[in-house]
C-alpha cells in the first residue's frame, strides 16, 4: 500500500462522513427537540436526490438541481410534519416507529409511480469534473474535495445558527424544556415544523449531492439511514457536534477498515482468503465502534449525561 492511496481513502473517508453528517443533522435536531424517532428520514434523502436529477435533466443546471433538492424536501418535511408528525409527539416511540415506517412505503411507492422503478443519473458539471493535483502531486476528484468543503461549511453554518441565533436558542430551550418556552410565549408548533424542514432540507441535499457519484434510485435513503443512526448514537442524541465527530469517525472507519483489514490479513492467508475475510470483518466495524464508545460513554461522546 502506498502513501499515496492512504491518503485517498483518507480523503474518501471525510468526503463519506461529511455526508453522513448532513443526513445525522437533521435526524438528531429532530430526535433531540421534539424526542421523535423519524424511520422516514432516509425517504427525504430520497426525496432531493430525485428532485435534483429531475430538475437537472429539465434544464441542465446543478445549481438548480441542489436548490430544487433543498426545496423539495424541506417542502415534503413540513407537510410530512403538519399532517403526520405532529399527532405523534404525545405517542410512544412504538407509534412513532409504525407511523414514519408506514411514510418510508409511501414515499418509496409514490417515488416509483412518478419516476419509474428505472435509476436516474445525476452527472457532475463541467467545472467540478475532473481531478485536481494536491500537495505530494497527490490527484484527486475536484467534486469529491468539494463535497466536503460544502459539508465543513454547512456544519460551520449550524454550529452559527444553534449558537448565535435567536432561532437556535429556542432550539436549544425547546430541547431542554419544551412546556416552559411554551408557556413563554413560543409558538411551539411552528418551532417544531421549521426544525423539521431544516432537517429534511440536509438530508434532501446530501442526496443530491451524493446522487451525482451514484445512481438515484427508490430505496437509496434507508441503508444510509442506518449509518446516520449509528452517528448520532456514537456523538450523542441532540448534539450537532457529536454528529459530526461522530459522522467522520463512521466514515474513516468504514472506509480505512475496507483498505487496511485485506491488506493485514493478506499476511497470514492467501489472497482470496484475506479479501473475503477482511471484507466480512470491515462491514462490522462501525458497530464494533459503536460498541465501544457506548460502553465508554453510554450517552455518546457529546451527549447529555442523564440526571
Amino acid at each position: 500500500m502506498t502513501a499515496i492511496l492512504f491518503i485517498e481513502q483518507v480523503l474518501n473517508g471525510l468526503q463519506f462522513g461529511v455526508m453522513l453528517f448532513l443526513m445525522a443533522a437533521g435526524l438528531t435536531l429532530v430526535f433531540g427537540v421534539m424526542g421523535l424517532i423519524n424511520l422516514a428520514h432516509g425517504s427525504l434523502y430520497m426525496v432531493g436526490a430525485f428532485a435534483a436529477a429531475a430538475v437537472a435533466g429539465a434544464t441542465g443546471s446543478f445549481l438548480l438541481a441542489l436548490i430544487a433538492a433543498l426545496a423539495a424536501a424541506a417542502a415534503a418535511g413540513a407537510i410530512v410534519e403538519l399532517v403526520v408528525i405532529r399527532r405523534l409527539y404525545d405517542r410512544d416511540h412504538l407509534d412513532q416507529v409504525l407511523a414514519t415506517f408506514a411514510l418510508i412505503l409511501i414515499f418509496s411507492e409514490g417515488t416509483r409511480w412518478i419516476f419509474g422503478s428505472f435509476p436516474l443519473f445525476l452527472d457532475i458539471p463541467d467545472y467540478l469534473s475532473g481531478p485536481v493535483t494536491l500537495p505530494g502531486g497527490i490527484q484527486y476528484p475536484l467534486y469529491r474535495l468539494t463535497l466536503i468543503a460544502i459539508g465543513l461549511v454547512i456544519a460551520g453554518g449550524l454550529f452559527w445558527l444553534i449558537s448565535c441565533t435567536r432561532l437556535g436558542i429556542r432550539i436549544r430551550a425547546g430541547e431542554s424544556d419544551r412546556e416552559m418556552i411554551a408557556a413563554l410565549g413560543v409558538d411551539i408548533s411552528r418551532l417544531y415544523t421549521v426544525v423539521f424542514a431544516l432537517g429534511a432540507a440536509l438530508a434532501g441535499l446530501a442526496g443530491a449531492l451524493v446522487g451525482a457519484i451514484q445512481s438515484v434510485q427508490v430505496g437509496m435513503g434507508e441503508p444510509v439511514l442506518i449509518l446516520a443512526f449509528v452517528v448520532i448514537v456514537i456523538g450523542g442524541i441532540g448534539s450537532i457536534k457529536g454528529a459530526l465527530v461522530g459522522a467522520i469517525l463512521v466514515g474513516l472507519t468504514d472506509t480505512l477498515g475496507g483498505l487496511l483489514l485485506p491488506a493485514l490479513f493478506a499476511l497470514f492467508m492467501d489472497n482470496s482468503a484475506a479479501q473475503t475475510t477482511g471484507s466480512a470483518l470491515a462491514s462490522m466495524l462501525i458497530y464494533i465502534l459503536m460498541a465501544c464508545v457506548l460502553v465508554w460513554k453510554p450517552q455518546g461522546l457529546y451527549g447529555a449525561r442523564p440526571a
